[in-house]
This record gives structure tokens, C-alpha cells and sequence, in this order.
């Protein structure tokens, strides 16, 4: 039984991995802000016969890690972490409200970088352990209509890179994750048109392709031949990737920036 740890469990990719490895006989410590979900989740892999946990943390605040570490210090080492919480801000740059694109940053940068270096620190990582970063096909793409989304996920794709080589020798592994569009609700809430809804990836498919690439250790993981191609395009054309960006994203937002869910 390994411990696997995942933040914004309780919804999207995160609630499809944890599923995944508590069903695999894993045992699944989520953290998250949405407490009704979250624990209505555990509850029900737990009368399965699954094992279950859940930590309460807004990673907003200027420091949440200290609770959470002082908990995760009375549990078995972890295994497995994945920072998968995230959140975004769409619109025209110049109109969107600064205190939603700080919120970006903190939950998309700079929550996972201060959660990894609290684990590292106190010594909360097995050895052998991976450590899991969701990035964005941004990272190759660009993401105009969303630029601070971008920003924080090329910021945490540049400190996986960094991180994977300065833990080798601890044999912890770092991998990068760089999904495409995915089906869930957080796409269709920051999408300008959902029309195409079906062509995303179901959330257990990618779930299920980050299980194999940790088993793996892989570096880096692009999953889905589409994802693939527009990474390429993105790396050996940049001007086509861009034109392509601005066509099906930016040309279709509305005036004022998307609405979503509070900061």
C-alpha cells in the first residue's frame, strides 16, 4: 500500500486519481478547500472497503502548509504526491481583477512550490517517492485570453524541470504532466465554447496515464496523440501554434472576463 497525496481531490483530475489509486489499494490523503465534496468522496471509497483521508486547506492563504505538515507528520511517509489543484482566469488581460489573477498564481505556483518544500524538508517523502506537477499544454502552446494561467504553469513546469535534477540524487523522481484540453468541469467553466465538449480526454483516461507514466518515472508526460502534435507545432512552429490559439480561443471570448467560481 503505497500513501498518495493529492491536492484538489475532491473534483476534475484530482478526484479521477484518487479514485484510481485508492481502488488499486492505495491509501489516498486528499487536500482540499471544498470540505462537502471531499469528504462525501472518502466516505464513499471508504464503504467500499478503500482507504481515505482528508485534509481541509484553502492553499489561497499566506500559510496553510503548517497544519498540513503537522498532519501529514502523524501519517506514513507519502509515496506519491500530485499538485493537482489549480484554478484560472479568462478573459481580456487588461480586464480581469488583480485579486483573481494573485489567486492564480498563489494556487497554481506558488501553493505547490512552498507545499513541496515543507514535504522535502520535513522529511515527509519516501525514498524512491515521485512527485507529480499537473502543467498545461501551454507550456508549448501559449494560452492568450488566459496569460496568467500560462504564466503559472510554464512557472511550475521550469521548477519540476529543476526540481527533477536536484533530487536525483534522493532518488525521488519529479514528473511533469502537460495535459490538453480535458473533460471536466473546470474546462467547460473557463471555456468560450464547449461546442466540442465530447473530443476532450475523460478525466480517468488521463488519470490512467499518469498512473503508468509514475510507475514508469518518466520525466515528462503529453498524453494523447493530438496534445503531442500541438506540443510539436508549438516547439518547431510557434507562429502557427500562436495564430492557431488566437483563432479558436481568443477571437470567440466575450468582452468581459469569463465568470467562475470566487478566488
Amino acid at each position: 500500500m503505497a500513501h498518495v497525496l493529492i491536492t484538489g481531490g475532491a473534483d476534475g483530475i484530482g478526484r479521477a486519481l484518487v479514485e484510481q489509486y485508492a481502488q488499486a489499494g492505495n491509501h489516498v490523503t486528499i487536500i482540499d478547500r471544498d470540505t462537502a465534496r471531499a469528504q462525501a468522496l472518502c466516505q464513499s471509497l471508504q464503504s467500499q472497503g478503500h482507504s481515505a483521508a482528508f485534509v481541509h486547506a484553502d492553499l489561497r492563504t499566506a500559510d496553510p502548509f503548517s497544519p498540513i505538515l503537522r498532519t501529514l507528520s502523524s501519517m506514513p511517509r507519502i509515496d506519491i504526491v500530485v499538485h493537482s489543484a489549480g484554478i484560472s482566469a479568462v478573459g481580456p488581460f487588461a480586464a480581469s481583477q488583480l485579486d483573481r489573477q494573485q489567486a492564480v498564481l498563489d494556487i497554481n505556483l506558488r501553493a505547490p512550490i512552498q507545499l513541496t518544500t515543507g514535504l522535502l524538508r520535513e522529511g515527509l517523502v519516501a525514498p524512491g517517492g515521485t512527485l507529480v506537477f499537473i502543467a498545461s499544454l501551454s507550456v508549448f502552446m501559449s494560452y492568450p485570453g488566459a496569460a496568467v494561467y500560462a504564466a503559472s504553469k510554464d512557472g511550475i513546469a521550469a521548477y519540476a524541470r529543476s526540481l527533477r535534477v536536484a533530487l536525483a540524487r534522493q532518488s525521488i523522481n519529479v514528473l511533469t504532466v502537460v495535459p490538453g484540453p480535458t473533460r471536466t468541469a473546470h474546462a467547460r467553466r473557463y471555456s468560450p465554447d464547449n461546442r466540442r465538449e465530447g473530443r476532450r480526454m475523460p478525466p480517468a483516461q488521463l488519470a490512467g496515464l499518469i498512473v503508468q507514466a509514475v510507475q514508469q518515472r518518466q520525466a515528462l508526460l503529453i498524453p494523447g496523440t493530438g496534445n503531442r502534435i500541438g506540443a510539436l507545432v508549438g516547439r518547431l512552429l510557434p507562429g502557427l501554434a500562436e495564430y492557431l490559439m488566437r483563432k479558436t480561443i481568443l477571437e470567440k471570448l466575450p468582452a468581459e472576463p469569463l465568470q467562475s467560481e470566487q478566488p
